[in-house]
C-alpha cells in the first residue's frame, strides 16, 4: 500500500499524520520535497517518533534550505524542481509519502504537490479546525476526487462536529481517525494512535 499524506493547509498535523500511519503499518516513509528545517526536518521526527524497527526513512529528492514554498525555496537555492528527479524510492513494504503544505503548493512555474500523487496512491487528507477549513478541506478533496483518487481524511485537534459533520456528509469519504491535542508526542502516544488507526487504514 502506498499511501500520500496532504494537508489543507500548511501546520495542520501531517507529519504527526505520517508518522502514526508509518507506525501503524510498520512502513517506509519518504518526503519527497523538504523545505527548512534540514537539521529538524520531518524526516528526523519520524524517525524519532517510531517504535517499530521495520520501517526505512527514505532521503528526500530535494532538501531545500529556506522554509517556505518549494519553488520559492529552490530559487534561493538557484535550483530548478523537475519531476523527473522525483523518484520513489524501492520498497516491499508499504510506503507512506508526505507532501509539503497543500495540494496546490507549487515546485516550479508548472508543477504542484498535486502533481506528486500516481494513480496507484491512496490520498489520506489531513483537515484541522480553523475559519475557512470547511472550504479548504472541500476544494482539497474534491480536486483528488475528480483526479479519481481514493481518499480518506483524518482531523487533527478538537473535535468540531459541525465541520467534520458537513465535511464528512458532503465528501462521503471514509473517516480514519482523529488526532487529538497532545501534550506532547512522543514514541508512546505514537503507538496508542497507530493501534486505533490500523483497523481503518487495512480497509482504505
Amino acid at each position: 500500500m502506498k499511501l500520500f499524506v496532504t494537508g489543507i493547509s500548511t501546520d495542520v498535523g501531517k507529519t504527526i499524520a505520517s508518522a502514526i500511519l508509518v507506525e501503524a503499518l510498520e512502513a517506509d516513509y519518504w518526503k519527497p520535497i523538504q523545505a527548512g528545517d534540514l537539521d529538524n526536518s520531518d524526516s528526523h521526527k519520524i524517525e524519532r517518533l517510531v517504535s517499530n524497527t521495520k520501517t526505512i526513512v527514505h532521503k528526500n529528492s530535494y532538501a531545500l534550505k529556506t522554509p517556505m514554498s518549494p519553488h520559492a525555496a529552490a530559487d534561493i537555492d538557484n535550483i530548478h524542481i523537475k519531476l523527473s528527479n522525483i523518484i520513489e524510492p524501492k520498497t516491499e513494504n508499504h510506503l507512506i509519502i508526505e507532501g509539503a503544505g497543500g495540494l496546490m503548493v507549487p515546485l516550479n512555474d508548472h508543477d504542484t504537490i498535486l502533481d506528486l500523487i500516481k494513480p496507484t496512491y491512496k490520498v489520506i487528507v489531513v483537515s484541522r479546525h480553523y475559519l475557512g477549513s470547511i472550504n479548504h478541506s472541500l476544494l482539497t478533496i474534491n480536486a483528488l476526487k475528480a483526479k479519481g483518487f481514493k481518499v480518506g481524511i483524518i482531523f487533527s485537534g478538537d473535535e468540531h462536529p459541525t465541520t467534520e459533520n458537513i465535511i464528512l456528509s458532503k465528501t462521503a469519504i471514509p473517516f480514519l481517525g482523529r488526532i487529538e491535542e497532545e501534550s506532547n508526542f512522543d514514541k508512546t502516544i505514537i503507538k496508542k494512535y497507530a493501534d486505533i488507526f490500523k483497523p481503518a487504514l487495512l480497509q482504505l
